[in-house]
């Protein structure tokens, strides 16, 4: 499809799978809508529904407690659903090694035990990758017709709402402890591109060793009552990331449209993302810094990555990549932020987004770090206003973009509007920010030498399953940052 600016197309099989038409789709913003609008459209379902993604925790809650006479907790409601409809299937696909956490979680194992022992509900796990590689969509789709693909797992940790309030009561783990502030995304979807991810949920299960899904023909559409569309008619390309495995070749469009979407930036790209880690995303932006005219780049990470390994791989690859694109910014056009709440604790910014000058707005599974672009499995769906049936998006692009920014600086969309309008995005941010919920300037750490070797090397973030194996020596997180026309300030 081409742009009427005449900038990078999106091409099926380079830079994307497919473009393909939305009826309605919209934007949303944490779990705590998310799980709400997700279980209202399941309740809907008449043939189908698949549940793609990394984890899934039987014992969280969809939503609060309502009238419909569901039960609340996901387990119990996929049964559920089951027996109230006899023409309704199930299939649940997740990450294989995911599922060691199943062990832990207590009545989770008995409950995919009830799951496994019904006819019209199919479990699989998914081994079909290169060691150390992961399944990492998170897809839901509904009898075809409608699809949520974004970040956002159906798991523990994950839900809050968009105040991200200092110490919520309500956010708690199924066991009663209490966990972090979380932002997350993900995007609901209807209409023939519904129809494209069930046809990705179709082959990654039959990937996985699941028997074949026939296609269901046209349904109608169980979008939920409650959730407004942002965008109606609109042409969406969906991306992949897929590592090379029996004889499939690699699918490397999220890479690639990641580096013509921060090549066509004029003004601004803004990224929300787990990690920044990222080589060939780091070269594209040092590009972009180098010119005397080139976009401000801001990228909204958590404080920390979470887990024991993941912060001394990624914490580590980040502060290297920082230094490095920071001696680069002669111009004063990178930031890296975190957010937090009122009482100062880090939100843990799980998010997958990437807005590009009011344009183009993407959401899905895929980090800005080497795994995600070539290791794992990802998906991604972009809506780009500068397409001829698009028209009228950058409005509803604009309105994402200040809608994000006013829920962590804790201002209203509108005076986020006027802002940038008079400061630009960093400027913006700067003035806005205060000593209540707001965005952090990312300041690394000294590092150790261990871990400095560990971030050069790649140890725990390797671009791709041929890495995994590579020498170390030939291996690095600047290999290619050493060119001396992408001078990083390394001697």
């Amino acid at each position: 499809m081409v742009r009427r600016d005449g900038g990078a197309p999106l091409l099926p099989g380079v830079n994307c799978y497919r473009v393909e038409t939305a009826t309605r789709a919209s934007v949303i913003i944490d779990a705590d809508d998310y799980f709400r609008v997700a279980r209202a459209a399941m309740l809907k379902a008449k043939k189908r529904i698949v549940l793609i993604g990394w984890d899934f925790d039987a014992r969280i809650r969809l939503g609060a407690p309502t009238n419909d006479g569901a039960p609340e907790k996901v387990g119990d409601f996929i049964y559920w659903l089951v027996q109230q409809n006899p023409e309704l299937e199930v299939f649940l696909l997740r990450w294989d090694l995911g599922a060691l956490k199943m062990l832990a979680r207590g009545s989770t194992i008995f409950t995919v035990f009830k799951w496994m022992s019904h006819r019209r509900i199919h479990t699989k796990l998914d081994g079909a990758h290169p060691p150390a590689a992961s399944h990492h969509q998170k897809i839901v789709v509904i009898d075809e017709a409608l699809a949520f693909c974004g970040g956002i797992d159906m798991t523990e940790d994950r839900w809050d709402t968009r105040d991200h309030i200092h110490e919520d009561p309500r956010r708690v783990r199924p066991n009663g402890k209490p966990h972090k502030p979380w932002h997350d995304a993900t995007t609901a979807l209807e209409g023939p591109i519904a129809r494209t991810l069930a046809d990705i949920a179709r082959d990654r299960w039959i990937t996985a060793g699941g028997r074949p899904m026939p296609e269901l023909g046209k349904q109608q559409s169980p979008w939920p009552d409650a959730l407004d569309a942002q965008f109606v008619d609109v042409p969406i390309a969906v991306s992949r990331s897929a590592p090379e495995i029996d004889g499939r070749p690699s699918v490397l469009e999220i890479e690639h449209l990641y580096l013509d979407q921060i090549a066509r930036a004029k003004r601004y790209i803004y990224a929300e993302s787990q990690y920044f880690a990222s080589r060939r995303v780091a070269e594209a932006m040092a590009k972009r810094l180098q010119e005397a005219d080139g976009p401000e780049i801001v990228v909204i990470n958590p404080d920390s990555a979470q887990g024991w390994l993941e912060p001394l791989a990624m914490d580590t690859a980040r502060a290297r990549l920082y230094q490095a694109l920071n001696r680069l910014d002669t111009h004063g056009r990178f930031r890296i932020y975190t957010p937090v709440t009122s009482g100062g604790e880090p939100i843990y910014v799980h998010a997958k987004i990437l807005i590009i000058d009011d344009e183009v707005v993407r959401i899905g599974s895929s980090n800005l770090n080497n795994r995600s672009m070539r290791l794992d499995t990802e998906c991604d769906v972009t809506i780009d206003a500068t397409f001829a049936q698009n028209e009228a998006v950058s409005e509803t692009v604009r309105a994402i973009r200040n809608s994000l920014l006013g829920e962590h600086l804790a201002v209203s969309p509108d005076i986020l509007e006027r802002e940038v309008n008079a400061r630009g995005l960093i400027g913006a941010i700067e003035g806005l920010r205060n000593n209540g919920k707001s965005l952090v300037p990312y300041a690394p750490e000294d590092l150790s030498a261990v871990e400095a070797w560990l971030a050069d090397h790649e140890v725990l973030d390797p671009e791709g399953p041929e890495e995994i194996f590579e020498a170390f020596t030939k291996r690095g997180l600047f290999r290619r940052l050493r060119k001396p026309k992408i001078n990083l300030g390394r001697p």
